[in-house]
């Protein structure tokens, strides 16, 4: 018993997932059309970007990257600005989970003399990855599926987020002028330069960077739908199998597991025709409020594949879905993945980093909705 209480508190989304896909199976039996509702697209497409930005990450690019921008940083203010600013704009690359583990230790070492100001620059950090991730397709996962799922075009896309991701922008410099202004201690300075030589010298040796980034063009190229998804998964698969198999068990293959029970459970509800009133009427012209509602309860990654299957804006579920990773902790999955970095961190406040987190969560959550969720 205590193993799988230990197991569910992992990944309860995985597990309530499963539950969903089982229950939602009694009322519709499995049949052939089962074979239909899973969209390989999006999890070829999901594996191939995991697998690369694993790889990337193991030749120590992002450490390089950020240490590079630390060591300009004369303030603590303008630390934490720059912390915040390489993971929104390294999340419309990398993923805004991916951009956390690698921006968030880098606070959590160089402000661990200010406790005040460490657990509002993650906090701040987390809200631009969030919000970052939304302005690409590969940002975050809910992204590439409605992306996949409505067969949106660069420039529909684009014109969906842009507003909403813009503000967010304007909202994380805004956030940063409650950091102090206060001049760097030499001992954070000294922090920034202790892990450089190690990490420069992964950086300089690019000659072995060639293959990942070829590699994260390809998947970009399958993405925007210049070349198949499947050459793209495929190839990734083959090359780092036999040159980086570390970076192919750095895969969550536990997120492509939940999509899976996603996909069953939505396709399932969709064979229901009292659901599908219910839900299409729910939605209809609110689903900016309605998809954002929804991910604070169950994270903005199900709430999208959920609300997909019962509507036809997907635009305004895009809008939604990004918007709904602002607010509670379980919005997005990336806020908790910054929250169990910080509790594990020298003098670790939990209580006061939540009054924090919360604060500015929710207030950008209610300005982001005034703005942008009114119903159509």
């Amino acid at each position: 018993m205590r193993l799988a209480l230990r197991e569910l508190r992992r990944d309860p989304v995985l597990y309530i997932a499963g539950l969903m896909a089982v229950c939602s199976a009694v009322v519709v039996p499995p049949d052939a059309g089962y074979f239909e509702y899973i969209d390989l697209r999006t999890l070829a497409l999901l594996f191939a970007l995991m697998a690369v930005v694993g790889a990337l990450r193991r030749r120590g690019v992002l450490d390089a990257v950020a240490l590079l921008c630390v060591r300009r940083a004369g303030t603590r203010r303008a630390l934490g600005a720059l912390l915040s600013l390489l993971c929104y704009f390294s999340s419309m690359l990398i993923t805004n989970d991916v951009a956390l583990i690698a921006f968030v230790p880098l606070a959590l070492i160089l402000m661990v003399d200010d406790r005040r100001s460490m657990a509002l620059t993650v906090a701040i950090q987390t809200v631009s990855a969030n919000l970052g991730s939304m302005m690409t397709p590969f940002g975050n996962p809910q992204n590439l599926y409605l992306y996949s799922a409505y067969r949106m075009g660069a420039a529909q896309f684009f014109r969906a987020v842009a507003p909403a991701g813009l503000a967010g922008l304007a909202a994380v410099l805004g956030l940063c002028l409650l950091l102090p202004a206060a001049p760097l201690p030499l001992a954070a300075m000294r922090a920034a330069d202790r892990p450089a030589t190690a990490n420069d010298a992964a950086f300089a040796g690019r000659g072995k960077l060639w293959l990942p980034i070829a590699l994260f063009l390809l998947c970009v190229a399958a993405v925007l739908r210049l070349v198949p998804c499947w050459l793209a998964a495929g190839v990734t698969a083959l090359i780092l199998l036999l040159t980086d198999r570390p970076a192919l068990r750095a895969v969550d293959w536990r997120l492509l597991i939940t999509f899976c029970f996603f996909f069953v459970f939505v396709g399932n509800l969709a064979r229901l025709p009292a659901m599908v009133a219910l839900l299409s009427g729910l939605l209809a012209g609110r689903e900016v409020p309605v998809a954002a509602l929804a991910s604070q309860l169950i994270s903005n990654v199900p709430a999208a594949l959920m609300l997909s299957g019962f509507t036809d804006n997907g635009a305004a579920l895009l809008t939604g879905a990004n918007i709904g990773g602002l607010g509670t902790l379980i919005a997005s999955m990336a806020s908790l993945i910054s929250f169990k970095l910080y509790c594990r961190a020298e003098g670790a406040k939990p209580g006061k980093y939540l009054i924090v987190f919360s604060a500015i969560n929710f207030a950008l959550l209610a300005l982001f909705l005034a703005a942008f969720g009114r119903p159509n």
